[in-house]
């Protein structure tokens, strides 16, 4: 449980490190994640000496091109939240990870033909109602939230029934992002738009710690994943957006008056009633 509460909490604290990097522009952020993540996760591959997984892959090119997919999903994902972070949008990253649980239940419905329990549908209805109160404040769809859940939704749905496991996914991921990520950095160096390059020395090792900080969550979370229940992991999950949710209101003072976390309170309920009948479905098989 510990491995899968610092994995959350880490990834909670991800809004801390990312304005620290204002500095970059959030393409330049995104494209410099992908060269010091494929850096740092190659070092973890060849220390635990784990390379047998590259085989599969040229052996089985569906495996290839899915993760290609993937990792297609995973940048798409990962900027939008960078962008939304250094843009004020802390508290709007936040609501797309609280309301990713229910879009994977509504992904599952609507492509792997899975069937609802009637309570799982309220919780459903009742987080549509809260995004359709927020867009009604707003005057407008909250996108940031949506874009982030879908993506990441749909992220986890192909890593599912994916044939890797986290470490070798992700690195699989990168590897396949580099050739862009490292082809786009070199064009903006060459042009003199790099911000790396004429960034004090101080924001290079920062920018260069985005390889640790982004697979160490990851190692942790599938170290814990192993261990526990996936009713106990489902319920961790909410500390990270909890976290970003507080770091974007106390500490960057970003808006979040009654109006606003009137929406949060449905889509929190939603969350509630979902866990709670998980729960008690967990129970029910038990005591049979």
């Amino acid at each position: 449980m510990l491995y899968a509460a610092g994995a959350y909490i880490l990834w909670g604290l991800f809004p801390i490190y990312f304005k620290a990097l204002q500095y970059f522009s959030p393409l330049e952020i995104l494209l410099q994640r992908m060269v010091w993540a494929l850096a740092f996760l190659l070092i973890v591959l060849a220390l635990r000496r784990q390379w047998s997984w590259m085989g599969k892959v040229r052996r089985q090119p569906k495996v290839l091109a899915g993760f290609a997919a993937s990792a297609i999903l995973l940048s798409v994902n990962w900027y939008i939240y960078i962008w939304a972070v250094n843009n004020g949008h802390v508290v709007d990253s936040s609501l797309g990870y609280f309301i990713t649980p229910l879009v994977n239940v509504l992904l599952g419905f609507l492509l792997l033909h899975e069937r609802l329990r009637p309570i799982q549908w309220a919780a459903v209805a009742l987080a549509a109602a809260g995004v359709a109160w927020l867009t009604w404040q707003a005057g407008h769809l909250p996108w940031i939230g949506l874009m982030l859940a879908f993506s990441f939704g749909s992220y986890g749905l192909l890593r599912k029934t994916a044939a890797l496991g986290a470490l070798e996914g992700l690195s699989l991921e990168t590897l396949l992002l580099f050739p862009l990520a490292f082809g786009c950095l070199a064009a903006m160096a060459w042009h003199g738009q790099s911000g790396f390059l004429h960034a004090p020395t101080a924001f290079k090792w920062l920018v260069a710690a985005a390889g640790p900080i982004t697979a160490v969550p990851l190692l942790l979370f599938a170290a814990g994943a192993r261990r526990i229940p996936m009713s106990t992991l489902g319920l961790l999950q909410y500390i990270a957006p909890s976290l970003q949710l507080l770091l974007g209101v106390w500490l960057y003072g970003e808006p979040f008056g009654g109006a606003r976390l009137a929406g949060f309170v449905a889509i929190w309920s939603a969350l509630a009633v979902y866990s709670l009948e998980g729960f008690w479905q967990v129970w029910s098989t038990k005591t049979a």
